[in-house]
């Protein structure tokens, strides 16, 4: 029998397991890969935000700070997976 040459780790096989739960087709496993690509960009977002205010979401270091986060815009991004739309923070200046 000829091996796989997607061998995956421990941890990536926790993940596929965990993917795998309420599935019942690839389509529903291409959604679920769809949303959780556009919220690792949010959080890469989110902590890219953060490093460049140098304090965290709801810190009272930001207050007075001359800068601080104001809101989202929505952008709409296009992937192997397809477009999703993604909430893109944004700040004062």
């Amino acid at each position: 029998m000829k091996q796989s040459k997607n061998i995956l780790t421990d941890k990536e096989m926790e993940l596929v397991n965990l993917l795998m739960q309420d599935c019942q087709s690839t389509g529903d496993i291409q959604s679920k890969l769809k949303r959780l690509f556009a919220g690792t960009i949010e959080q890469m977002l989110e902590a890219e935000m953060q490093d460049h205010l140098g304090y965290e979401k709801n810190s009272i270091e930001g207050n007075n700070s001359g800068n601080s986060r104001n809101g989202y815009n929505r952008k709409t991004i296009i992937s192997d997976y397809g477009e999703s739309e993604i909430a893109v923070p944004r700040d004062r200046n």
